[in-house]
């Protein structure tokens, strides 16, 4: 029986072992972030009476300096954090997406206007554009999105641009023109289904660089700002010697955390490279 295209890379990522143990884990941490509200034992903002606990039987994870349930916080900081990354690498790769496709097709003009301004942004050092940018714009987790949107599109651009130059000469498309085919649908239903594949591998990418920067903004100040807690701001309230020597349990979860979430993410879209590139060249 002819196997389908999809079947067949779902055939071979589940070849990739690392991926797909880091796909059910990943999995599980957006399921937990999801049902959150549900799961934890406490809101993330109410203090109790015991400050800097350790964990016990009633605080599995300990409390932070002002009583409050390292737990529920986890729970909730990495709820804002994969938010966070899943919103920015959507807006980045929507934006870039378009962008490629119109600058890779048409050409001329627009493809000069979109690529130089592409050059612009990339010229620049990427965390100090992203730092004068939350300088700017203020903290806050939708500001924090949209900034790392506008940052990240330019590579997703040269990605479409690159693909959408070498398909646009293919026979399907020129049937299509002169079939007399809109342009929207050559773009949309002739080429855009032949990049989504490279694009998809090349957005977990940028996810995982989002959850990145959204945790150094956050542990920077400059972030999602309390009492709503991220993962990088329960580490900003962690960063004394005092804490760092005497209560790990105030870093080593959202540190932990974060390190499992881009890890994982990162084997994810490197399984899923691999399952397309297996699958084209077979």
């Amino acid at each position: 029986m002819h196997e389908s295209y999809l079947h067949s890379i779902i055939r071979r990522f589940t070849y990739h072992k690392r991926g797909a143990f880091c796909f059910c884990l990943l999995a599980v941490f957006i399921v937990l972030a999801i049902i959150a509200p549900l799961i934890a034992p406490y809101e993330p903002t109410e203090i109790s009476a015991s400050f800097a606990a350790p964990p016990s039987a009633e605080h599995w994870l300990g409390t932070d300096q002002i009583g409050r349930d390292i737990l529920s916080r986890l729970l909730y900081g990495m709820r804002v954090s994969l938010f966070v990354g899943v919103m920015a690498t959507l807006v980045s790769t929507v934006i870039g997406t378009v962008l490629g496709l119109i600058s890779g097709y048409f050409g001329g003009v627009a493809d000069m206007i979109i690529m130089r301004i592409a050059d612009m942004l990339m010229s620049f050092p990427y965390i100090l554009l992203v730092l004068v940018s939350a300088m700017i714009v203020g903290p806050g987790m939708w500001n924090i999105i949209l900034i790392l949107g506008i940052v990240d599109w330019p590579g997703v651009a040269r990605l479409v641009r690159g693909s959408v130059m070498e398909i646009r000469s293919s026979d399907f498309v020129h049937s299509s023109e002169i079939a007399g085919m809109p342009r929207r649908y050559i773009l949309f239903s002739d080429i855009m289904p032949n990049i989504i594949s490279p694009v998809l591998v090349f957005a977990s990418s940028v996810m995982a660089q989002s959850i990145l920067d959204e945790s150094a903004l956050s542990f920077l100040g400059m972030g999602v700002q309390p009492p709503q807690a991220s993962l990088g701001n329960m580490l900003n309230d962690a960063q004394s010697l005092t804490v760092l020597t005497s209560m790990p349990w105030l870093w080593l979860p959202p540190g932990v955390m974060i390190i499992l979430i881009v890890v994982c993410v990162n084997f994810v879209g490197d399984a899923f490279r691999d399952a397309i590139d297996s699958t084209m060249t077979r």
